[in-house]
């Protein structure tokens, strides 16, 4: 289903006519040009894995900046899009589309929308930049290979089919299949149990749901249940997770955390959310002593809070103890207990059971095995992104673990061009020793963070890291306009032809000089066996 967008009434919906004519606007600056059908793209060429958003936004950059690409998904065509691709057709976007814009061209036409039009838009920038014919389905990569002399990779072990690459982006993201973890009693329950993301064309109207898990996958889950009329709803939740209003602003500012931890000025935020969001609710805000706000990703959804207050949603704070015939078996325990202490036990009646337990992480074991290995493991990377031993090799949004922000925005234009810098520019490609000498900075600057200091971040500071990349070299001083913006590749190319001519006659006259040197070397030392020669003589 294609949904286009149209430019609303300025005077019924001002602030949409607003985002829109910023998105045009946007569009028509930033956008790199898709390439013609005759178009003969050049190096460096890129191996990109996985046709998800950032998979398909990452090569839709390669294409418009001349470089060419491959896209490598496991899947069939209609993969395309990601986890997007399998979510419940109820499924929509919890931020607002403002912090989802995936690629200069992508063009909402509503605040938060739903999952066919985030397909929608997926598929036609796949389609805009000609990556239909560079996308090959049903490939999963098992092995990538790195000549350790011309430093091209190879895919699978086979160059024949696919030709070597300069470079690869990894985009396999981080929701692989369903996790649905075996519970004592499953078998006996005399009700259906169904995984979060497989409830399309399941009835609930008028039953009771149980709902196990109380991350994002159990907003999903909600938004199925008061889709389709559910009754009565339970969520059961080990331990309390932050939850944060549906509204851009509040967003953003919680995203404006340069230091991306917990900081001493932590509780101000944590104190309004209490008081105006959670408000009588606050039994179930995660206690300040135990989980800060700026330790793992928060649920963004204002419909959860107003469904608990109309008591169609009950969320509880437990451990599953097994199921039953009828329901399911916990362990209830008070507000600031740990899983595992002790509790009141209940049973929870219900006639399906949603499993919200999320998903497997996609595994990066098909890199070389030293990336995976010792203390700079993912996702202790460069820029969270880079293995220090391949500076070719970029795995945007797959080291995610946990921020505030966006996982589809602005970001994996940059990523995406700060690989291609590092690939056309090697005054700019930063060594082994340098990408680890950053990640220990960062791990010292973060060393009071009651989470690894990768393990979450915010957007001003992801900001802050690509600023400081380019700033510490001079040699990349030239390519900040086209890193941030995409605008300019031209100058710095020629800028860098130049410098290539300059090193060159340097090297040149250096290699003379030395060569004069060895001469006159030779002159003096002829001179002195001629003159020891004659003393011998005499």
């Amino acid at each position: 289903m294609t949904f286009q967008s149209r430019i609303q009434n300025p005077i019924l919906h001002p602030l949409l006519f607003i985002f829109q004519v910023i998105q045009f606007v946007l569009d028509k600056l930033l956008s790199p040009t898709p390439p013609s059908p005759k178009a003969r793209l050049g190096r460096p060429r890129i191996a990109v894995i996985g046709g998800g958003i950032t998979g398909v936004t990452s090569a839709a950059h390669c294409v418009g900046h001349g470089c060419d690409v491959r896209i490598f998904e496991a899947g069939k065509e209609e993969n395309i899009g990601g986890i997007w691709s399998r979510v419940n057709n109820t499924s929509g976007l919890q931020i607002h589309s403002l912090m989802y814009r995936f690629h200069p061209s992508v063009n909402w036409k509503q605040g938060y929308p739903d999952k066919h039009q985030i397909l929608s838009q997926v598929r036609e920038l796949w389609k805009r930049y000609r990556l239909d014919e560079r996308t090959v389905f049903e490939t999963p990569v098992t092995s990538t290979r790195q000549d350790p002399e011309t430093k091209k990779w190879t895919i699978n072990n086979d160059a024949e089919t696919h030709g070597q690459f300069d470079g690869i982006i990894c985009a396999v993201g981080t929701c692989g299949n369903p996790k649905i973890p075996h519970m004592p009693g499953m078998d006996s329950f005399q009700g259906e149990i169904h995984h979060s993301s497989q409830l399309t064309g399941k009835s609930a109207k008028g039953k009771t749901l149980i709902v196990i898990g109380g991350g994002a996958s159990a907003v999903e889950s909600l938004e199925f249940a008061v889709e389709e009329g559910a009754a009565q709803v339970y969520v059961l939740a080990r331990s309390e997770k932050w939850i944060i209003p549906r509204h851009p602003v509040v967003n953003m500012l919680l995203a404006l955390n340069i230091f991306g931890q917990e900081t001493r000025f932590s509780w101000i935020p944590e104190f309004f959310l209490r008081k105006l969001f959670y408000r009588e609710l606050e039994d179930i805000a995660p206690p300040s002593d135990k989980k800060g706000l700026f330790t793992d990703t928060p649920m963004v959804n204002s419909e959860v809070m107003n469904q608990i207050r109309s008591g169609k949603v009950k969320w509880l704070r437990c451990d599953i103890e097994g199921f039953t015939e009828n329901g399911v078996k916990i362990n209830r325990r008070e507000k600031g207990t740990n899983p595992e202490d002790p509790g009141q036990t209940e049973e929870i009646e219900g006639d399906m059971v949603v499993m919200a337990t999320g998903y497997e992480r996609p595994k990066l074991d098909f890199l070389p095995k030293e990336c995976l290995e010792g203390d700079y493991k993912p996702p202790n990377w460069y820029l969270q992104t880079f293995p220090p031993q391949f500076p070719s090799v970029s795995a945007i949004n797959c080291t995610y673990m946990n921020g505030i922000g966006s996982v589809g925005n602005w970001h994996i234009g940059i990523y995406t061009r700060l690989l291609l810098v590092f690939l056309l520019d090697d005054r700019t490609r930063p060594s082994t020793f340098w990408m680890k000498r950053w990640i220990d900075m960062t791990s010292l600057l973060k060393g009071r963070s009651p989470v690894g200091p990768f393990e979450f971040f915010t957007y001003l500071e992801l900001m802050w890291w690509f600023f400081f990349c380019v700033a510490i070299n001079p040699f990349r001083w030239k390519w900040a306009f086209f890193v941030f913006f995409g605008l300019g590749e031209n100058l710095p190319m020629k800028m860098v032809a130049a410098e290539d001519r300059l090193r060159n006659r340097l090297q040149a006259r250096e290699a003379e000089d030395q060569g004069t040197m060895v001469n006159g070397v030779h002159h003096v030392r002829e001179e002195e066996i001629r003159g020891r020669t004659m003393r011998i003589v005499t």
